[in-house]
C-alpha cells in the first residue's frame, strides 16, 4: 500500500515517525508532504526520511493563499506518487486532494479550536480519530481512543531519556526551568494570548522570580528582545525531549510543549486564554498540567509547586499512572491506516 503523510508541524513528525517505520517494516511505501515550519526540514533530514517540502505561511493572508498554493502543490505531488491513502493531523490540503483523486483521507486532530481548518477539512475526510479528551462531537466519522498523541513518541516504549545530553548545554538534572515563548501565529492562535509581556523589563522581572529556584532556559519562537537570547540554548532539535524530561518545571505559551512535559512527568503550566481538550484531561484526570490564563496567577501557582521538595518525584509517579491507563498509540494509528 502507498501511504502519503501530510505534516505541518514538528509535532506531526514526532507522532507519525514510529508509525512510518512500522509501516515500512511491513512493506508499505511511504511518501511525506511537509510544510517548512520551524525545524521541520532538519527533523526529517535527521530521521533520514524522504519528503516533499512546501511553503509555510505565518500570517492570516498568507494562510488563505496557502490553501490554494498547497492544494495545487499536493495535487501535483500526489498525481506523481499515486498514494492509496492520505494521512494527516487534519490537513485541508490532504482532504481536498484526496477527494479530487478519489482516495481515502483519515485525520488525527487534537486541537478543537482550529475551527476554520476543521470546516475546510472534515467534510472531505473519511475517518477522524481523536483522543477521548477531544471535547467536540464530530459526528459518525469520529472514533475516539484512550490516550494522547504525545504518547506515540514519549511513552517509555518509544522514548529513552538520556541524561548525558544535559552535559552539552551545561544543565543539571531537575535544576532548570523551561520557559516557552510562542509567536502565536498558527491558525488556531487567532484571538489567543499568553504571557503578554509588554516590555523587556517585564519579562526580566518575571524570570527573576524563578531564578531563586533554578536556572532559566527559554525556548522562543520570537527574538523580540535581547534578553531572550541570554537565556536561550543553541539546541539540536533532537535533544528537546531529553531536556524537557530532566527539567524541574515547564511554564509557557506553547500547548504542545506543555502536554509533552506533562506526559514526561514534568510539572507543567500552560499560560493561555485558550483551552485544549488533551490539556484539560491531563489536568482533571492526572493532575499533570495546569492551564492558567494570566501570567500573575501562573506565577503564584508555579511558586507554590516549586516550594514542594518532593515535586518531581510526585509528577513521575503520576506519569506512570497515565502510561498504565493508555493504549499503544503507534499501534492504534498503524491499525487505522491498514484497515482503511
Amino acid at each position: 500500500m502507498k501511504v502519503l503523510f501530510d505534516v505541518g508541524h514538528p509535532k506531526d513528525i514526532n507522532v507519525f515517525k514510529d508509525v512510518i517505520y512500522g509501516l515500512q517494516s511491513k512493506g508499505h511505501e511511504i511518501q511525506i508532504f511537509a510544510r517548512a515550519k520551524e525545524n521541520t526540514r532538519k527533523m526529517l533530514d535527521d530521521l533520514k526520511m524522504d519528503y516533499h517540502l512546501c511553503p509555510y505561511y505565518s500570517n492570516i493572508g498568507g494562510k488563505a493563499l496557502g490553501i490554494l498554493v498547497n492544494d495545487f502543490r499536493l495535487y501535483k505531488f500526489a498525481k506523481k506518487v499515486k498514494p492509496d491513502i492520505f494521512v494527516s493531523p487534519g490537513s485541508p490540503y490532504s482532504a481536498h486532494v484526496s477527494r479530487l483523486l478519489g482516495k481515502s483521507h483519515i485525520a488525527f486532530p487534537d486541537t478543537e479550536i482550529a475551527g476554520i481548518v476543521m470546516k475546510l477539512t472534515f467534510p472531505f475526510t473519511d475517518k477522524i480519530y481523536t483522543s477521548t479528551s477531544f471535547y467536540l462531537d464530530l459526528g459518525p466519522k469520529q472514533e475516539r481512543f484512550e490516550g494522547y498523541y504525545e504518547l506515540a513518541y514519549l511513552h517509555p516504549d518509544y522514548f529513552k531519556p538520556d541524561v548525558s545530553v544535559l552535559e552539552k548545554y551545561g544543565l543539571e538534572e531537575c535544576n532548570y526551568i523551561v520557559v516557552r515563548l510562542s509567536a502565536l501565529s498558527s491558525h488556531h492562535d487567532i484571538g489567543a494570548h499568553g504571557f503578554s509581556f509588554e516590555s523587556e523589563s517585564e519579562l526580566g522581572a518575571f524570570i527573576a522570580k524563578f531564578e531563586k529556584y533554578a536556572r532559566i532556559v527559554i525556548f522562543s519562537e520570537t527574538d523580540q528582545w535581547s534578553l531572550i537570547e541570554k537565556y536561550s540554548l543553541d539546541m539540536d532539535p533532537a535533544d528537546l525531549h531529553h531536556i524537557l524530561y530532566f527539567a524541574k518545571m515547564y511554564i509557557g505559551e506553547g500547548a504542545t510543549m506543555a502536554s509533552e512535559s506533562a506526559v514526561l512527568g514534568v510539572p507543567s503550566i500552560y499560560v493561555s486564554n485558550t483551552r485544549r481538550g488533551y490539556l484539560n484531561e491531563l489536568e482533571s484526570k492526572y493532575d499533570l498540567v495546569y492551564t492558567i490564563e494570566h501570567k500573575e496567577k501562573a506565577l503564584i501557582k508555579a511558586e507554590l509547586l516549586l516550594e514542594d521538595s518532593g515535586l518531581n518525584r510526585k509528577w513521575r509517579e503520576k506519569s506512570y499512572y497515565l502510561y498504565n491507563n493508555s493504549i499503544d498509540v503507534v499501534a492504534f494509528i498503524m491499525d487505522a491506516i491498514e484497515k482503511k
